[in-house]
């Protein structure tokens, strides 16, 4: 199957997704960039430096799934739009929270905002893996092997977001914070899992 037949055979709603997911990589580099600036904390700099590296090699997967499916990186959708329009404003309140002079709680608003991006990012793997199952041939190949490349950074990614969100919560209360938190010391491999059941279905994507 060609490039181009590729392409014309990808249902609307399987391309907007590819557009989403690649528009988040993007956006969530560039987030992870702005919140390190903001990382009080050895163990949390270390931690979001090490995904904003991971978020990097995903934008190279998806531009490699875009070259293999015919599909133009540089275009825009609607959905694309809203997404780097929310992803922006994400970024805008990391940087309006490290120009607050008040470094806890520029270090707690910038993991909320980490968490929220990574949220986003998790959803759209989790069906991009839904519809690689669901379709067949060529595409479905290569959906296939860009999830498996990455579903288990992507579960790692939010399982550890929300326990760093949490734990500085917990800190800015007054109470005594687990840090680095648990999630930092346990396996994702149990998300992992979870994601392989979270779709029982069968039949085709509409």
């Amino acid at each position: 199957m060609s490039k181009r037949n590729d392409h014309a055979n990808l249902q609307e709603g399987v391309r907007e997704l590819l557009y989403q997911t690649l528009e988040t990589a993007l956006c969530g580099a560039a987030i992870y960039a702005a919140a390190l600036e903001c990382a009080g904390r050895t163990a949390l700099r270390d931690e979001w430096t090490k995904r904003h590296a991971q978020t990097q090699v995903h934008q190279q997967v998806l531009l490699s799934v875009f070259e293999a499916l015919g599909l133009d990186p540089m275009a825009q959708t609607r959905g694309r739009t809203a997404v780097s329009a929310c992803c922006r404003a994400l970024f805008e309140v990391v940087a309006y929270a490290r120009r607050s002079k008040e470094p806890a709680m520029a270090q707690l608003i910038a993991a909320e905002c980490v968490m929220l991006a990574e949220a986003k990012d998790r959803q759209n793997w989790a069906l991009i893996g839904f519809a690689a199952d669901a379709l067949s041939g060529a595409v479905a190949k290569v959906l296939k092997d860009a999830y498996a490349s990455i579903w288990a950074d992507e579960a790692r990614h939010l399982y550890h977001a929300k326990g760093w969100a949490r734990e500085l919560w917990i800190e800015s209360m007054g109470f005594e914070p687990m840090l680095p938190p648990p999630e930092e010391r346990e396996t994702a491999e149990f998300a992992s899992a979870a994601a392989r059941a979270q779709w029982p279905r069968s039949g085709t994507v509409h």
